[in-house]
């Protein structure tokens, strides 16, 4: 209803800090869009890279700068049946932060980073869950976390009978969970549990690093319900295919 406004934008402007920029280190960038700025009929000329955006966590993007983009294409060999992982790497092209355009971008905001990279592999959305960087200095990719975990101590949203909040159980081996590792949302089965630390085989690649927050979701009454979150100890890389 739009009421208050001038109030709550007040309380946010006085009580809750600015946080830290780091701008000295490693760029990473969470991707939480892509998409192919071509319309139909382009001549070939005419035709522009793909497009990614996100949010910067850390250090500077620049025009010009060679990244990467990991984990990139991911596919199943149906021989093996090994996942293989081939990060893309291209040249930023251009950068903007809504419709004003830049010569480098820093924490915070929205960013788009405008690449060379073929726009069908951005298109719809593709490339969300990754994260972007320059080449060689983004985390492992890997398909098996070690996890410190931390549940609930009742379910949000949910009444039980009795009009109580249903209570929140322990992990159980061999148990499927929905992981949201920074924008990606992985599928996950338990395959180790001791106390609070667990070991988890994860549906598909994922870009992280040790000490990174992620949230836990357990499958109750057909949905997703949030029932923790932990902190990643240790992951098993997969190693990377080259271009």
């Amino acid at each position: 209803l739009k009421f208050n406004i001038e109030a709550v934008v007040e309380y946010i402007y006085r009580n809750i800090p600015v946080p830290v920029r780091d701008f000295t280190s490693d760029p990473y960038l969470i991707v939480i869009r892509s998409f192919d700025v071509n319309k139909p009929g382009f001549e070939v000329d005419q035709l522009k890279g793909g497009v990614a955006g996100g949010s910067i966590l850390r250090g500077v993007i620049k025009l010009g700068d060679m990244i990467e983009v990991r984990p990139g294409i991911v596919k199943v060999d149906s021989n093996s049946n090994k996942i293989r992982v081939q990060p893309l790497r291209s040249r930023v092209i251009t950068l903007n932060a809504d419709q004003n355009p830049l010569q480098f971008a820093v924490p915070g905001g929205l960013i788009g980073v405008g690449t060379l990279l073929d726009p069908t592999l951005c298109r719809g959305d593709k490339l969300v869950g990754s994260v972007l960087g320059t080449v060689g200095t983004l985390p492992k990719v890997v398909i098996e976390i070690e996890i410190k975990y931390f549940l609930l101590r009742r379910l949000l949203g949910v009444v039980s009978e009795g009009k109580k909040q249903a209570k929140i159980t322990k992990l159980d081996k061999n148990e499927g969970l929905l992981v949201n590792i920074g924008s990606s949302s992985v599928g996950a089965r338990v395959v180790g549990v001791k106390d609070t630390l667990a070991k988890l085989v994860l549906v598909s690649a994922t870009c992280t690093e040790n000490g990174e927050s992620i949230a836990l979701s357990r499958r109750i009454d057909r949905h997703w319900r949030l029932i923790g979150w932990a902190k990643i100890v240790k992951g098993k890389a997969i190693k990377l295919e080259e271009e």
